[in-house]
């Protein structure tokens, strides 16, 4: 016998807020049918039969290719599916994605002049993906019966978590519907559960603006900058959060009910996040990845599903020219990949473009935060190809093979993350760019040494910082619409954002 929720049939809404209603309903019950059997089952309870609920989805029908499009919503690259046909996706976590369902619901009866249909799908939802931010049932239990737990729920089935779909890999089958959205509910929740484990922060907390950054110093700076931030009362921001989900709150701001649920952590996680929040979730996330394209694929792979609209990297890289000087910027307008981390989801053959509005963004940052202008700009900064390499001691391979491969790729500098960012950017479909700053040049005999370490993180990190939170600042200034280009789009592409 299965256990199942109550029953909520499936309706038509010509109403997005009403759709959404139902969606959270169908989730509530389903998660809230999980959490209680779960609880029955820690405490004791061998339970009747297997326990099982299912994700909410959200459908629409349409038999035409041609869209009603209001004039401001036409030129936007997402909102409308490709043809004619079924299109289909599962949802979660509608507290969390409440603004941003609306918004794709919105679009889509805009542009289609549809009814969405809202129901249950036939997708489990794996009880671990239940379970309320601080709950850990699952701790108190014995080995034992840990091992039962996989006969009486459903557990995370990674079949319905890759990522055929933002690959541009997965053909659905005779008969069954096109997907509306780039990850499937399972996918999501998978992803917002590895957030919380890689960077010691809800995923509630993370913002539309993200910067990714290879040194602590970086984030020091951040910190800094985050807290005197908190200690202004007209500041645009209104909370800064550090890993732990330890919350500041602008001065003058109450506390919320769940701010003395953050803790510092015994140990810092692997990937620490910091947020710098805004009201409307168009504040700044910044996470050291560490080093290594690895990590660089591994959490923008998880931050993807929060659908972000820009991220950007900032870190230090090789000069490769001898007309650089450490402490220059490189903005990268191009990549050579040879992480290899991403080969098999996005071929080499796959090219990376520049974003206009990141780029004119990054150059613009520049300008205002150093306050040098036009010609003399490129004093301090080169625009062209960055390297990214998964062999940190590339310079030490025999017969200069990287080199020699480097020099014909016209790069002007190399970095371990940047081109995976990127990558990553361009297959999930979120803007990115790159900024970095010359460390060392080995090629040229010039080695990062203990005093010029020192002098250059002292000279450039914090100017760095604040050219990177400009250009943040500028993209959400112009309004996020432009962001989402159509280079990031295929000609097949899904409904969603």
């Amino acid at each position: 016998m299965t256990l199942l929720p109550t029953f909520i049939a499936p309706a038509r809404f010509s109403d997005p807020v009403a759709a959404l209603a139902q969606v959270t309903e169908i989730y509530d019950s389903s998660v809230q049918h999980l959490r209680q059997a779960m609880q029955r089952f820690v405490s004791g309870d061998d339970m009747a039969g297997h326990v099982r609920a299912f994700y909410p989805l959200v459908r629409i029908h349409t038999d035409t290719v041609s869209r009603t499009s209001a004039p401001e919503t036409a030129r936007l690259s997402f909102g409308f599916v490709a043809g004619a046909g079924r299109f289909e996706t599962t949802l979660t976590r509608p507290d969390l994605y409440y603004n941003y369902y609306l918004e794709q619901f919105n679009l889509l009866m805009q542009n289609h002049a549809v009814e969405l249909e809202v129901g249950t799908s036939s997708q489990p939802i794996p009880v671990h993906f239940s379970f309320a931010e601080q709950d850990h049932l699952e701790g108190n239990m014995s080995a034992q019966r840990r091992v039962r737990m996989r006969d009486i729920f459903d557990l995370p089935d990674l079949a319905a978590m890759d990522d055929g779909i933002a690959n541009g890999t997965y053909q659905a089958r005779a008969g069954d519907a096109q997907p509306l959205a780039l990850f499937t509910a399972p996918r999501v929740d998978y992803s917002l559960h590895r957030l919380r484990h890689y960077t010691g922060t809800g995923p509630e907390h993370f913002q539309n603006f993200v910067l990714f950054t290879n040194y602590q110093f970086y984030v020091d700076e951040f910190v800094v900058f985050g807290r005197t931030a908190m200690a202004n009362a007209g500041s645009e921001y209104v909370a800064f959060v550090e890993p732990g989900n330890i919350v500041t709150r602008r001065i003058g701001l109450p506390a919320l009910s769940t701010d003395p649920l953050g803790k510092e952590l015994p140990r810092m996680p692997q990937m620490p996040a910091y947020h710098l929040v805004r009201a409307d979730g168009a504040g700044i996330t910044m996470v050291n990845i560490g080093v290594g394209p690895s990590n660089a694929k591994n959490i923008t792979d998880h931050i993807a599903v929060l659908r972000p609209h820009a991220w950007i990297m900032l870190g230090h890289c090789a000069g490769l020219r001898n007309t650089q000087r450490l402490g220059d910027y490189v903005l990268a307008h191009g990549y050579v990949r040879e992480d290899h981390v991403l080969d098999e989801e996005l071929p080499l053959w796959v090219p990376i473009p520049p974003l206009a509005e990141i780029q004119v963004a990054l150059e613009q940052a520049v300008a205002d935060v150093t306050q040098i202008k036009g010609a003399a700009l490129k004093s301090i900064m080169r625009t062209g190809t960055v390297a990214s390499t998964d062999n940190r001691n590339w310079e030490l391979l025999p017969d200069n093979q990287p080199q020699r491969r480097f020099s014909q790729s016209r790069a002007v500098a190399l970095d371990m993350e940047s081109a995976t960012i990127a990558a990553n950017g361009f297959r999930f479909r979120v803007p990115y760019g790159t900024l970095l700053c010359v460390s060392d040049k080995p090629l040229h005999g010039e080695i990062k040494l203990p005093g010029m370490a020192d002098h250059f993180y002292r000279e450039r990190v914090d100017q760095h910082l604040r050219i990177g939170i400009r250009a943040l600042e500028l993209l959400r200034a112009q309004g996020v619409d432009q962001l989402h280009s159509r280079k990031l789009r295929s000609f097949t592409e899904v409904a969603f954002q």
